[in-house]
């Protein structure tokens, strides 16, 4: 019936082309402006999958509870000294946390006023204990720099220690690595290299294990634009253009960079736009080289190709109206439509050509063609719509609303082949073919199959059963960062952070009902093996505080004259640091030659590098001055910040340090932190596995890429044995027999094993990209044995001379050597996804080329 309706419409295309032609060119340009009007796409990710699984819903509920988890944008600021890293995270954290338009929130959630106050607190207390000494030794240091914090008063307090050495009370190498690193500093900022000074790194105690941060980081939510194909690359502009502002940048000693899911993201779309300019190029010339060698006709290509666009057109405003917007997947409908699409165009004009060189004229051709291809096709497009419509009962959204549009695609493309591409070559009066359109050239390997048939069918079955024994081995990457470019500057910067076990991302999160459990929670999880640290929010506040503060305590009441001194000077003028410079130099000179040893070569090296300042033009001093002086200014911020530590508890704790673990309704947050390479996804399998057994509704990064692979890879797996049994079922029902059936699909059957067999011996694992390959392996495969199928059901021999080899060859060279061009792509995603597309359609050829002829044998005896 179907076929006698496509017959029928190709009639209708032959008698009146220019009404059938006007006809589309109305329908494609009323759906050209449905599409524009109402074309919609969504970057999110996370609607990729349903919302309905176990897995989603933990996931919601921490991201209900806990909103800050979401859409995360991480800087981090790495200065050349800590008074860089912390001046620099201070001020652009001050100035993101105002610019409203492209951020909601922003935080530091390493650095602020508590920890500035509480942060000695966390170390243990021997290392609270080293800080307070090296402070206290530094006392005659502190005090005129506090007093004096300039130029002057740096040499003042040489000056000052200086004297203490002559007198004998301390010797001068207890001031040798001041001496020396400061040399060093003003070294390089006269020989015009960078030169960085930390005060900070000074009076910490060598080998006490509180050596301060370089690295500060900075967590933002910006407000990201899904209609955008980098919804978050605003608020990364807003970031590089403050830090510029700012004068964040490696000429001042401080970097700038950008993570997290939302720049990363952004960058995988960037790459993927990267030279898609130059793939399509190469997708559109082999597409065209392809049709050209399968046709002879630039006019039967140009029907071909301008069927294909109208078909395209069509399938996307109904794809729109059917889902109402595309995703990251269902876009993908656009190759799967050209891929088969390509082959119906195909099909019919090969067949038109053969009718053409045996004399038949355009419409007599085209007639013929249907009458010989419709039922192939109508089985071919209804058993390829069943086959994506058998992802539609899935948990997988994505590929879901891939499965509609590409199944309302198939319907598509053969209504549009069997109308407007004979109204186009009825108008476009293509010539006869000049060569024969089989393969004349096959006879040899025509007879070679049929000597040699279970030879050939004993190889494809030792075949299947490698490729079957091979399976255990096929890998399936669930890492989605492994799809990324390696080069990319938010993914360099997460590599770089990942190598800190207490920065990665690869965190997971888990609900505990209040504070109370969350902290015996943590403290079990902790213990796990697997487990580098269990943080909830009691990890805030520091542990044995009674002695730590005793501690901070007796240090405050020795160094608070100190650090606040009652009277500060007035700044100096030039006169007055160069005077103070050269007169320090002097003593200098002479402390080392009243007391020789290895600091006395440290004192003459700081005793040159003063005068030379001094003699140096103002400019030069106003560099020593931001060399020396501003961090000084941050380092005794902080001294005065930590002296004045106090008590800590759960209920004093800040409210933006509190609301970040336990929710308004009194839920806590426990975050789990890996132990070992994060990055390896042994680890993180081992992980997730150690804390979901301890907490089973544990969500975040390490749990979701997991799950959602098994809810992918069953996706497929539930789909495929769907479509296998409906597909089965539609073959039954027009074939009525079973061995015919089986003769179809086995072949497609064999060519996914051998796939899958070819990736695992080169080493290509399945991923979330080009696992799209094989419904386009299945909707290819399906149709292509489902024409030999029927050629050999209607008496058909020596298969592969025929004109069906020749459009099933290009037919397949087209959908290949096009999306093969994939391969070039910079994005590895989708280059593995090119990859892996050529490997199924050279197996899917080999299969319906030389497996499909052997099987089918000769042809079956007609029944009387």
């Amino acid at each position: 019936m179907i076929a006698r309706l496509l017959q029928q419409l190709v009639a209708l295309g032959v008698r009146r082309p220019f009404a059938v032609l006007g006809l589309c060119l109305a329908l494609v340009a009323g759906a050209a402006v449905y599409a524009v009007g109402h074309f919609a796409m969504t970057t999110d990710t996370a609607a990729l999958i349903s919302p309905k699984i176990a897995w989603r819903q933990n996931e919601k509920a921490v991201e209900t509870a806990f909103p800050q988890l979401s859409d995360v944008l991480l800087v981090i600021v790495d200065g050349k000294t800590p008074e860089l890293a912390e001046a620099a995270t201070a001020k652009l954290s001050a100035a993101l946390a105002t610019d409203t338009t492209h951020f909601r929130r922003v935080q530091r959630p390493d650095g602020g006023a508590y920890f500035d106050r509480e942060g000695l607190l966390f170390g243990s207390t021997s290392e609270v204990q080293a800080s307070t000494k090296a402070l206290i030794g530094a006392q005659p240091l502190l005090g005129p720099l506090a007093s004096d914090p300039s130029l002057r008063g740096i040499a003042g307090a040489f000056s000052t220690m200086l004297s203490g050495v002559d007198r004998g009370d301390v010797p001068l190498s207890r001031i040798a690595r001041p001496m020396r690193t400061m040399a060093a500093a003003l070294d390089a900022s006269a020989a015009g290299k960078p030169a960085y000074f930390s005060w900070q790194e000074l009076f910490t105690e060598p080998g006490s294990g509180a050596t301060p941060p370089r690295r500060r980081l900075i967590l933002a939510q910006p407000k990201l634009d899904y209609g955008a194909l980098q919804p978050g690359e605003d608020a990364v502009a807003a970031i590089v253009a403050q830090a510029a502002k700012l004068g964040l940048d490696p000429a001042h000693g401080v970097t700038v960079r950008t993570t997290g899911e939302v720049p990363l993201a952004d960058e995988e779309f960037a790459t993927l736009e990267e030279n898609i300019g130059f793939v399509g190029l190469v997708m559109a010339a082999a597409m065209l080289l392809t049709l050209w060698f399968a046709t002879r006709s630039v006019k039967i290509v140009a029907g071909i190709v301008v069927t294909i666009v109208a078909g395209l057109v069509l399938t996307t405003a109904l794809g729109l109206f059917a889902v109402g917007a595309l995703n990251l997947i269902s876009v993908a409908f656009i190759p799967l439509f050209v891929g088969l699409g390509v082959d119906f165009g195909i099909q019919i004009s090969v067949r038109f050509n053969a009718e053409r060189l045996e004399g038949a004229d355009t419409g007599a051709a085209l007639q013929r063609a249907a009458t010989a291809l419709g039922a192939p096709l109508a089985l071919a497009a209804g058993a390829v719509f069943l086959g994506f419509g058998a992802f539609l009962p899935t948990d997988y959204i994505g590929i879901a609303e891939l499965g509609i549009i590409a199944g309302l695609g198939m319907v598509v493309a053969l209504v549009a082949s069997v109308t407007l591409l004979p109204a186009m070559l009825m108008l476009l009066k293509p010539g006869t073919p000049r060569r024969e359109v089989g393969f004349s050239e096959a006879a040899p390997l025509d007879r070679w199959l049929h000597t040699h048939r279970k030879t050939v069918l004993w190889a494809f079955a030792a075949s299947m059963a490698g490729s079957i024994a091979l399976l255990p081995f096929v890998q399936f990457d669930f890492n989605p960062l492994h799809l990324r470019a390696k080069d990319g500057p938010a993914m360099v910067a997460l590599t770089d952070l990942m190598r800190d076990p207490l920065r990665t991302p690869n965190t997971i999160n888990v609900l505990a009902p209040n504070a109370d459990a969350a902290k015996v929670l943590a403290a079990k999880l902790s213990a796990l093996p697997e487990v580098a640290e269990a943080v909830s929010v009691d990890g805030f506040v520091p542990e044995d505080q009674a002695a730590k503060l005793a501690v901070v305590q007796d240090a405050a009441l020795l160094l608070d004259t100190t650090v606040n001194p009652f009277d500060v000077m007035p700044p100096p003028s030039d006169a007055d640091a160069i005077g103070a410079l050269m007169k320090t130099a002097g003593e200098l000179r002479a402390s080392a030659t009243a007391h020789p040893g290895a600091a006395a070569a440290d004192a003459r090296r700081l005793a040159t590098a003063f005068d030379r300042l001094a003699r140096a033009a103002p400019t030069e001093r106003t560099k020593a001055t931001a060399l020396l002086v501003t961090p000084l200014g941050t380092m005794l911020d902080q001294i005065r910040a930590m002296l004045q530590a106090e008590p800590v508890t759960r209920a004093t704790l800040p409210p933006e340090i509190a609301g970040d673990w336990v929710s308004k309704d009194g839920r806590a947050l426990v975050q789990v932190f890996p132990k070992g390479n994060s990055n390896d996804n042994a680890v993180l399998r081992r992980f997730t596995k150690a804390v979901r057994a301890v907490a089973p509704t544990a969500s975040g990064l390490p749990v979701a890429t997991q799950e959602a692979a098994g809810t992918v890879a069953w996706a497929f797996v539930e789909a495929g044995i769907l479509a296998l049994v409906l597909v089965s079922g539609l073959l039954f029902v027009v074939l009525r027999d079973v061995k015919e059936v089986a003769f179809t699909l086995a072949p497609v059957v064999l060519s996914g094993f051998l796939t899958l067999g070819s990736c695992v011996l080169i080493g290509q694992p399945i991923n979330f990209a080009n696992i799209i390959a094989f419904p386009l392996l299945f909707g290819v495969g399906v149709a292509f044995h489902i024409y030999f199928v029927m050629a050999w059901r209607g008496g058909a021999t020596d298969l592969l001379q025929s004109s069906l080899a020749r459009a099933v060859l290009f037919s397949a060279l087209a959908t290949g050597s096009a999306f093969g061009s994939l391969w070039l792509s910079h994005h590895p995603g989708t280059a593995s996804m090119g990859k892996i597309l050529m490997i199924s359609l050279a197996w899917t050829l080999v299969c319906a080329l030389i497996f499909e002829p052997a099987l089918l044998g000769p042809p079956r005896a007609k029944k009387a």
